[in-house]
């Protein structure tokens, strides 16, 4: 009977740890008392599912787990007694995760470690940021031309918008296929330049390593491209 009892004790622990997954999120979330927290992510392209959650009394220090087959966009998601939601995303991977942020700055503050396609991601973010507020700078500057009425500066406005857009494309192409042993290559490819010339999906899509095309983006690239072609 002992050991029986011992037996089903050990049964217990190993399915506990299955259940947990290859993938573990360890967060520190400074001032957070009380809340749910969510580990998501999407599937089915559109919905966006839990796959683990916790009660926080008290605890601003808590770990959630996840099953990641290859890196993708995750969410670290808090509701707040005050029903409230905010979201950190990350590029979730295999292994151990770590988050830091804060309960007042919970999405700004939030600072990421443990995912090397997280790394090259915010990599990437750093050049793009700069060119997504020039353009937002312009959209200020055509208004006032357009309240003025000067179509000349409207034209020129434009042109030098058309200008950003290329160099975003061209960094991003650059940078996928600088990257192409990575997840996030396709990735880019399918969030930040998917109305592009198709010429330029095909190229980072060619360049993908057979690991980064067996992945969940890079099947989803390449079934994006036939799609267009097709159509």
């Amino acid at each position: 009977m002992k050991n029986l009892s011992i037996l089903l004790l050990l049964l217990i622990v190993v399915s506990c740890g299955k259940d947990q997954g290859n993938l573990t999120v360890n967060a520190h979330v400074k001032g957070l008392k009380k809340g749910t927290v969510y580990l998501q992510k999407i599937e089915d392209d559109s919905l966006l599912v839990s796959v683990d959650s916790l009660i926080i009394n008290g605890n601003e220090v808590f770990e959630l787990h996840g099953q990641v087959d290859s890196p993708e966009i995750y969410y670290l998601v808090l509701n707040k007694h005050d029903k409230s939601y905010e979201r950190i995303p990350f590029f979730a991977e295999a292994g151990i995760i770590n988050i830091k942020s804060t309960l007042k700055n919970f999405v700004v503050d939030a600072k990421i470690s443990g995912s090397k396609n997280q790394e090259l991601l915010e990599e990437y973010n750093q050049l793009n940021a700069k060119i997504n507020n020039a353009r937002l700078d312009l959209v200020v500057e055509k208004f006032k031309a357009t309240q003025a009425q000067d179509s000349i500066k409207i034209d020129s406005i434009i042109k030098m918008d058309n200008s950003f857009i290329k160099r975003k494309y061209l960094y991003t192409v650059n940078y996928a296929i600088n990257h192409k042993d990575a997840e996030v290559a396709p990735y880019l490819a399918l969030s930040e330049i998917y109305n592009a010339n198709i010429k330029w999906l095909d190229t980072i899509n060619s360049s993908l390593t057979p690991e980064v095309k067996a992945s969940k983006y890079g099947k989803q690239l390449e079934a994006y491209i036939a799609d267009i072609k097709k159509n």
